[in-house]
Formats: structure tokens, sequence, C-alpha cells
């Protein structure tokens, strides 16, 4: 029997999600999930925890706020905060809060749920974490809830406003993409309130800068003191929010206004919110989204996606490189070994995609659009959630599919790599040291 400490983080946190994903399922399959008393079905649970799990935010059932009962939002409410955080980041606030002593397991353990390079101040690091997504959360929530009661869109009493504007709060700073708005058109009918627009892009990208960057810029409140990770994510995030606003109001000139673009812009990047529909957009939006959805959110926040600093470094490596020069930024020098991860990471996301297109593409029947069909990988793989509509209607095969790349999405490639690694206590495994050889490229 193998003991606790031999067990690699990678499959300890995996296993964390499957279990949740196994309760959540249960839970919403019951008949007090739903308003009718008959709970959802197998596939449609499975999906809807998937997704709220993997802080996704697409559904099979068109309109969540209707069909889900007050219990079932709640069950939602929580696995979308579980998601967000990590049940194993919660698990060890709870450890830490009650000062349990965490051993060299729990520590691997930590430093992996956190996204870390090392095992110091992990346990500080981890009460900023849990207070700063409640702080900024309940501030959202009161916000939203009197935005949802006084807004003339939709008629609501205080107390389902209260309720929506904590739910909407929730799945915005974790980047879920899911409303109980109680219409099947996202956030379309508040196209126009720009309060709403406002406190719900701001929580997406303060959820996806990631955490460690929001404590650097709150603890050193100077950009020259700001490490070299957080001005890497601050300036792509800055540039991907700002050119993506321009380039979709260009491409959708007479379809969107300039805030129903710079919203797009900033929800394609794994929040899933929509103020537009997806099934209307240009080509050219069509491309750019793709993009940004492929990107995502940034290193160590709720969001999904390669991310911005693989981005950011496989950008600054072809310009040095094409330069003669190694790979620099801010008089850093970024290392190799960061290089070939972030490619490792970009390979991996193309063929997958790839494969999971070609797979539903086979399923489904021709009356189902490629172009949809890619589209909903992508934001299935990089838990954006944004959808052409099609999901409800996709065959339980193509769902599962989906629902794999929503999970491998959320635990992230790096982590399913690292499962199958035994020696994940040392950093080189190999004890033997081969002749190099040439081979020819390009």
């Amino acid at each position: 029997m193998l003991k606790s400490k031999k067990i690699s983080p990678y499959i300890k946190i995996t296993l964390s999600f499957l279990i949740v994903i196994s309760i959540g399922t249960f839970l919403l399959a019951l008949p007090i999930s739903t308003n009718d008393f008959k709970g959802l079905s197998f596939i449609d649970s499975l999906f809807m925890t998937v997704t709220s799990v993997c802080v996704t935010g697409l559904t099979t059932v068109p309109n969540v706020g209707e069909t889900i009962s007050v219990f079932g939002k709640i069950v939602m409410a929580i696995l979308i905060e579980i998601g967000g955080l990590s049940f194993i980041t919660i698990t060890l606030f709870f450890m830490v809060s009650f000062k349990v002593k965490l051993g060299i397991s729990e520590s691997f353990l930590m430093r992996e749920a956190l996204n870390q390079d090392s095992l110091k101040d992990l346990e500080k690091l981890v009460l900023k974490i849990v207070g700063i997504t409640i702080s900024f959360q309940v501030v959202g929530a009161v916000i939203n809830t009197f935005i949802i009661f006084f807004s003339n869109e939709l008629e609501f009493t205080f107390i389902q406003a209260m309720g929506i504007g904590i739910f909407h709060s929730i799945s915005a700073f974790n980047n879920a993409g899911l409303d109980i708005f109680g219409t099947t058109a996202s956030m379309i009918p508040y196209e126009a309130n720009i309060a709403l627009n406002i406190v719900t892009m701001v929580l997406i990208v303060i959820g996806g800068i990631g955490f460690t960057v929001i404590i650097d810029v709150f603890e050193k409140r100077s950009w020259k003191k700001l490490s070299l990770h957080s001005k890497i994510t601050l300036i792509t995030t800055t540039v991907l929010i700002v050119g993506g606003a321009l380039l979709i109001k260009a491409s959708m000139w007479n379809q969107m206004t300039p805030l129903q673009a710079i919203f797009t812009s900033i929800t394609a990047r794994t929040a899933g919110f929509s103020t537009f529909d997806m099934s209307a957009i240009s080509n050219g939006c069509y491309i750019l989204l793709i993009f940004l959805m492929f990107v995502g959110a940034s290193s160590g926040s709720t969001g999904g996606g390669v991310k911005t600093s693989t981005l950011f470094i496989i950008i600054n490596y072809i310009y040095n490189f094409a330069r003669g020069r190694s790979t620099r930024a801010f008089y850093r020098k970024i290392s190799e070994k960061l290089v070939l991860k972030a490619f490792g990471l970009i390979g991996f996301a193309v063929a997958y995609l790839v494969l999971i297109t070609f797979l539903i593409a086979t399923i489904e029947p021709n009356t189902v659009e490629l172009r949809a069909i890619l589209f909903e990988v992508v934001s299935a793989f990089s838990t954006t959630g944004l959808s052409m509509g099609i999901t409800p209607s996709l065959m339980i095969g193509s769902k599962l599919l989906l629902c794999l790349s929503m999970f491998i999405g959320r635990i992230g490639p790096i982590t399913l790599m690292g499962t199958m690694n035994k020696h994940w206590t040392i950093e080189e495994s190999e004890k033997v040291s081969y002749i190099e050889e040439n081979i020819m490229i390009g």
C-alpha cells in the first residue's frame, strides 16, 4: 500500500478535482436541484458540474436561472468557488488557519496547487489568496445586487437581486461565465448597462491576472519593484484587452458598440459572459476570439488557456532568436527551460484541439458547422465558456469530449503530464548523458 507522502502532488490535484466532480454530479442529479423536481439527467448533471468546477461556462441547460432550483444554484456556486481556488487550496487554507503542521508532502502539494517555484512562504500566500478572493467577491456581490435591483432590463425583487448578485460576483471573479439571470441570452439584456458591465469586467480581469500578481502590486506599489512575472502579466494582459477590443470593434464596426467590443475582448479570455450573440460574429471576429480564448488568462489565476506569460515568452524568444540573442525581458534572462516549457505547452494544446475537433466533427452530423465545433472545443479547453449555441444539441459523445477538454484545461496540461512523472521530488531523473547530434529544421 502506497504511503501518502509517495503520491505525486500532480495526482492528488487531479484526484481532488475528480472527487469534487463526482459529488457535484450526484447533487445536481437530485430532484431538489431543479425547479420541476425531476433533477438533471446524468449527462447534463455531469456537464453542469464539470463546467462549474472547471470554471468554464458552457452549458447543456439553455436557461440555468429558470431550470436550476435555489439548492442547485447554491451547489453550483460552491462548485465554482472550489474550482476557482481548487479543493487543495481550500483544504490547505483550513489546515494553515487551524495551525496544522504541514509535512514535506503537503508543502509540495501546496506549491503545485498554487503554481509556485519554491516552498518559501506558501502558508502566508494561501491565506492572502483566500482573503483576496473573499474581499473582491463580497464587494462585487454588494454592488451587483443594487445594480441588478435598480436595473430596468429585468425586474427582480431585492432578495432575487441579492442571490443573482452573489452568484454573478462568484462566477465573474472565478472567470466561470455562468449566470442565473433567467434568460437564454447570458448578459445580452444588460448590453447597455454600463455599471454592471464595468463591475463584471473588473472582477474578470482581477480574477484572471493571478493572485501572485495582485499581491505583488498591493505590496510593492512600484513598477520598478514588481517581479518579472508581474510585469509580463500586466503588459500582456493590457495589450490583449486593448488590442483585442480595437480589432473586435473594427471587425464588427456596425454590429457592436464600443462597450460590447471591450467586454467581448475581456470575457473571451476565459470568462464566458456575453453581451453579443456569438453565432452572429464575423469571420474576422471569430478568428480573434479563437486566439484570445486560446491564450486565456494568466498563470496562478482562476482562468484557463495557455496563459499570457506563455504567449509573451514565445513571442519574445522568436524576436530575440531572429536577432541572435538569448531570450530576455526587462534586463532579466528567461531560462531555456521556461522557453521549452512554453513551446511544449503550446504544442500539446494545438495537437489536443485538433484531435478533439476531429473527433467531435466525426461524431456529429454534417448539419453542425465545423466553425462552431472548433469554437466550442477551444472555449472548453481554455475554460472560457463562450458558445455559438450548439452545446445543448450535441451528441452524448461530443458532450463527454467537451467535459474532458474542460477538465484538462482546468487542471492544466502541465499537471496532467506531471501525473506520469515518478520522480516529482527531484529536478532531473536521467543519470545518463547522450551524444548530441544535429538534425535539420526548417
